[in-house]
C-alpha cells in the first residue's frame, strides 16, 4: 500500500479571520483549505507550476473554532487522480485534534493555451501518486 501524498499547515487565527459571532468567518475556511493545497502542490516535485482550475468544493462544518485556540492545522492529501483532475481531501484540526471542518476540492489540470482542461501528464500522475 502506498504512502497518501498529503501536507498539512499550520495556520495563526488572527482578530480579522473571525465573525461577529466570535468564530471562524466560513470564507477564511475556503481561504485555509487553499493555503493547504498550494503547500500540498508546492511540496512535490516539478508540481509547484501545475496550473489548474478549482471546480468543486465541498466543506463540512464540525466544530466551533474561536480565535483563543491560537491555531489550526490544515491538511490536504491526494485521494483521487482522475484522467484530467485530482480530488483532494481536506481536514481542519483544533490544537485538541478535535475536526473543526472536513471535506473535498477536485482540480481539473488547466491547458492556458486552450483555455480549457487537459489530461494529466504521467510526471504529474506519479509525482500525485496515481
Amino acid at each position: 500500500m502506498s504512502t497518501p501524498v498529503q501536507a498539512t499547515i499550520r495556520i495563526p487565527l488572527r482578530w480579522r479571520d473571525m465573525d461577529m459571532l466570535g468564530h471562524l468567518n466560513q470564507a477564511v475556511y475556503h481561504e485555509f483549505l487553499e493555503e493547504a493545497r498550494g503547500a500540498l502542490l508546492e511540496s512535490l516535485p516539478d508540481m509547484e507550476h501545475f496550473p489548474f482550475v478549482l471546480v468543486r468544493v465541498e466543506l463540512d462544518y464540525r466544530s466551533e473554532v474561536r480565535r483563543e485556540l491560537g491555531h489550526v492545522d490544515v491538511t490536504a492529501a491526494v485521494e483521487r487522480v482522475g484522467r484530467t483532475s485530482i480530488t483532494v481531501a481536506h481536514d481542519m484540526l483544533k490544537p485538541d485534534g478535535t475536526v473543526a471542518a472536513s471535506g473535498r476540492s477536485v482540480l481539473v489540470a488547466w491547458d492556458p493555451r486552450a483555455r480549457g482542461a487537459r489530461p494529466l501528464t504521467d510526471g504529474e500522475r506519479g509525482a500525485l501518486g496515481g
